[in-house]
């Protein structure tokens, strides 16, 4: 007998997002059986432009808080499974028939459909830094959000992980909104979540706050209460801030600490060769750039900035090695930069380079 595919709601909060809100769902509608749209607030023509695309159109009063608007817009959806994004992703035609293809074999127990979320790409068009989100849930499991900023999906069951991924192409200028929430809240008395306080301290180093960045970043990590990927990822931000306060040895001190947590990370073995690099250490910079070139990406990480595992770390071995005169050695990791990101221009730079220094050798 032959399978049904499963139908699929699209749920998305919106607010003014005229500029983007065309490309977004005409990348989706004919995918989705429904699309679900709960405007925040607009004053442009974002409500006049969902209405192309469906009559399923909600206002919800804004309460500086995602996970609510979220709840809201997953409570007027009907079909099987719900689909979430934001106004400012996009899903390609390659992605587009796999999600098609999801739909028409996806078992119905499935609870919950993991996909790689593409934030920036490289020179060539390679994702550079990804991360994983829950974006497909089954809608009888009345699944929550939670979390008044940087809200996520809580799920459980039976969850698989699809080879489709969503777009990333941020359009509006960077905010201070979420900023200001969490301010407010911190401002009222309500006590922040552990998970809280890593992101207020991101928004923190966002917005170059980075002493107030690393006090909340070490009340995180001192609570010893938060996710272990979370600190990875704090120890990692923390030393950022150090370094653009010039304190090489505490930003030293915080890579290392990721280490406590997991195995070594290609992001933290880089920073630390920058860190050496940017002091002429050039011995022990090359040792931890090279600790990086051997690291398999985090297969459990739902945040992976991958150019610290594929070129970057040889790009910097090839600056290393050339300034300690072994020019052979340098070329050698700028090839295999080369075939990580052959349109990137320090590689294209180092290649010409490299083909004067040898013709003339």
């Amino acid at each position: 007998m032959k399978k049904n595919s499963i139908t699929l709601s699209l749920c998305m909060i919106v607010k003014n997002e005229e500029s983007v809100l065309t490309r977004c769902l005409s990348s989706i509608s004919n995918i989705v059986d429904e699309i679900v749209i709960v405007d925040t607030g607009s004053t442009d023509n974002t409500k006049k432009i969902a209405k192309k695309f469906t009559d399923c159109i909600f206002d919800f009063k804004w309460i500086d808080d995602f996970s609510a608007a979220r709840n809201y817009a997953f409570s007027k959806a009907t079909k099987d499974y719900i689909l979430w994004l934001d106004a400012d992703d996009i899903i390609t035609k390659e992605n587009a028939n796999k999600l098609l293809e999801l739909k028409k074999s996806l078992s119905t127990n499935v609870d919950a459909v993991a996909m790689k979320y593409h934030l920036t790409f490289d020179e060539d068009g390679n994702p550079s830094f990804s991360s994983v989100r829950n974006r497909i849930v089954k809608r009888s499991r009345n699944f929550k959000w939670f979390g008044f900023v940087h809200e996520y999906l809580e799920v459980y069951g039976e969850i698989i992980q699809s080879d489709a991924a969503i777009i990333h192409q941020k359009d509006k200028e960077y905010s201070d909104r979420n900023l200001r929430i969490y301010e407010k809240s911190i401002s009222s008395g309500k006590p922040l979540s552990p998970r809280d306080k890593y992101y207020y301290a991101n928004e923190c180093l966002d917005h170059k706050k980075y002493e107030t960045a690393i006090e909340w970043y070490r009340n995180f990590l001192d609570e010893g209460e938060g996710w272990y990927e979370d600190n990875i990822q704090a120890c990692g931000k923390m030393a950022d801030c150090y370094l653009n306060l010039d304190l090489n040895e505490e930003a030293i001190s915080s890579c290392l600490r990721s280490f406590s947590y997991d195995s070594p990370r290609g992001e933290n073995c880089c920073r630390l060769g920058y860190i050496y690099l940017q002091q002429g250490d050039y011995p022990r910079a090359i040792s931890w750039y090279k600790i990086a070139t051997l690291i398999d990406l985090p297969a459990n990480s739902p945040f992976i900035n991958q150019v610290c595992y594929t070129w970057l770390p040889h790009l910097q071995l090839c600056l290393c090695y050339s300034r300690l005169g072994d020019q052979l050695t340098a070329k050698k990791h700028n090839d295999i930069a080369a075939s990580y990101a052959p349109s990137n221009p320090s590689v294209i730079y180092n290649q010409e380079y490299f083909r004067n220094y040898f013709k003339e050798q």
